[in-house]
């Protein structure tokens, strides 16, 4: 049931990607660092659709509290947030089944 492991996969990881903004939440103001200038660049740029990527190792984490920090609409996060998740499980999935009919 490749569609139910997508959803499950999809909700876990967007719940860990909120988790995220609410630490972002809580983090107090702090003065820009070169590192966190690319992300936060990204956000203000793109918006909450810069969260399409927040399936990315460890640059999505960044994204993700970043969010939280600068304050974004919640409903846009989550949004942006599980459309980029659940097209990375989708390809994941066709990936894994193709490869897996060519040993069937």
């Amino acid at each position: 049931m490749p569609a139910a492991l997508v959803l499950s996969a999809t909700v876990g990881n967007t719940l860990g990607g909120i988790t995220n903004v609410i630490i972002g939440r809580f983090l107090p103001q702090l003065k820009p660092q070169r590192g966190l200038n690319v992300a936060q660049g990204w956000l203000k740029r793109f918006g909450s659709a810069a969260l399409l990527l927040s399936w990315l190792p460890v640059i999505g984490d960044v994204l993700c509290v970043l969010a939280g920090w600068l304050r974004m609409p919640w409903g846009q996060v989550v949004f942006f947030m599980f459309i980029g998740k659940a097209v990375r499980y989708i390809v994941l999935t066709v990936v894994t089944l193709q490869g897996l009919s060519w040993f069937g």
